[in-house]
């Protein structure tokens, strides 16, 4: 998996969203509700950060929600 800015991690309860990404480090952010998107942002390696979501799963990233497609039934109808 390659790690990119703004991917949304989920583990347990919490989200971790990489805010910044660099050659040696990672910046993320600690979210408990995706919707508020309130939460404290650390600074590890990245070797801790892979550490800390071993075992979480990618929902998304910025790119991705982005470019998704809406969904038909949000949609109003044309006609």
């Amino acid at each position: 998996m390659k790690l990119e800015q703004g991917q949304i991690w989920k583990k347990g309860d919490e989200y971790f969203r990489i805010v910044k990404w660099s050659r040696t480090a990672i910046a993320y952010k600690a979210i408990t509700d995706l919707v508020l998107k309130k939460g404290d942002v650390h600074e590890v390696t990245k070797k801790e950060f892979c550490r800390l979501i071993k075992g979480a799963e990618l929902l998304a990233n910025d790119k991705t929600l982005a470019a998704a497609p809406e969904d038909p039934a949000e949609s109003p109808d044309p006609s």
